[in-house]
């Protein structure tokens, strides 16, 4: 008589592995060694079958406590019998979904989740919106409230699977005998079939429907943003809770602003005599017209900050900000005039670059062209 391995080795753990990491082994090895993805090969089906013995005395406190004092054979009776298939049964139904599903299919099953893909402009997600939405969506049908029946009828046992919504039918294999469960197909696994179908729904309990919802699209809402609405999804079977509805936003760019969190973005364009000299100005914002004081001497890139200007914050109060980025235009069309004033104005500058007057830089420069 050939000796047992190790159920340990068998599923490549240690004495002290915890039960999560037995379960982790024996998923692992019965996806590699069960006998459907394994065709024709005895010995992949042996280790199968053995693997699920090693399991099902490891995974029980009981016959794992008495394997570690008593190895293969404990006292009274040992761990029972192994050579059907009837002994995995329960560990099969976990890993692979053998098994009944009678109970679930004919229980209150929930309605489907729907999306829905909303635009709406970079100023509506700012100061917020409501929207009407039209929506297509399965919901109980009004007429035979959900049963299939025509209204005056009511469904009746299923008479192959006798009201179970199962049918079964025994096959050999190298575990020996086991029943195969499946869904009965006259009635698929509802247990019961319509005799009169509902003429509204034809049978099928649930009718498609468009409904008109309002929709709250709160301020400083941002591009990718879902509003979820509950129960507004398509309505659940035999009971079911509906589903939600998610509203996806999708917000339009803007030809100015950009938008940097709670805060907006706006690159200002100034002449060159404004840079210099500085001066009052009005800037563009959502709301109107606001005034900037610019210093004499501004350079190009530089921000000011206009405060609470911005995107109103989501869960809190207050906005964010305007951040102003200068950009100064140098004029490409001159008059005669503006030309002589210009030549006159680049008679009194300094000719060399201003970050070259330091003569040891002027002579680096120098350097690393040579």
């Amino acid at each position: 008589m050939p000796t047992k391995r190790d159920y340990y080795d068998i599923l490549g753990v240690s004495r002290h592995a915890s039960d999560d990491e037995i379960k982790k082994a024996f998923r692992r090895l019965a996806k590699q060694y069960h006998p459907d993805a394994n065709p024709g090969d005895a010995d992949a089906a042996e280790k199968f079958k053995e693997m699920g013995e090693a399991y099902q005395v490891l995974s029980d406190p009981e016959k794992r406590q008495l394997y570690d004092r008593y190895g293969h054979n404990p006292p009274q009776g040992g761990f029972g019998d192994f050579t059907g298939f009837g002994g995995f049964a329960d560990i099969f139904e976990e890993f692979f979904g053998f098994g009944s599903r009678a109970a679930q299919r004919r229980g209150p099953q929930p309605g489907a989740h729907l999306k829905y893909n909303l635009t709406i402009t970079f100023e509506e997600a700012v100061f917020g919106v409501e929207k009407e939405l039209e929506i297509p969506r399965l919901e109980t049908c009004p007429t035979c409230r959900g049963s299939g029946a025509e209204p005056g009828t009511t469904p009746v046992r299923c008479p192959q699977c006798q009201g179970t919504g199962e049918v079964r039918r025994v096959q050999q294999s190298i575990f020996g005998s086991f029943v195969n469960v499946g869904t009965c197909p006259r009635c698929e696994g509802e247990g019961e079939v319509v005799a009169t179908p509902c003429s509204n729904c034809r049978g099928q309990k649930r009718v498609q429907i468009t409904r008109r919802l309002e929709v709250a699209v709160p301020a400083g809402v941002d591009d990718g943003t879902q509003i979820r609405l509950a129960g507004e999804g398509e309505a659940g079977a035999r009971g079911g809770p509906a589903g939600n509805l998610y509203v996806v936003v999708n917000v339009k760019r803007h030809p100015f602003y950009r938008r940097e969190g709670t805060d907006l973005l706006l690159d200002l364009p100034i002449n060159i005599a404004q840079a210099a000299l500085g001066d009052e100005i009005q800037v563009p914002t959502l709301e109107g017209q606001v005034p900037l004081t610019l210093p004499s001497g501004v350079q190009p890139g530089q921000t000011f900050r206009i405060k609470g200007q911005g995107v109103p914050h989501l869960r809190r109060n207050g906005r964010g900000d305007l951040i102003v980025t200068i950009q100064i235009v140098v004029p490409q069309k001159l008059n005669e005039k503006q030309k002589t004033l210009l030549r006159e104005l680049a008679k009194t500058l300094e000719k060399e670059p201003v970050g070259l007057r330091d003569k040891g830089v002027f002579g680096k420069v120098k350097d690393a062209f040579k």
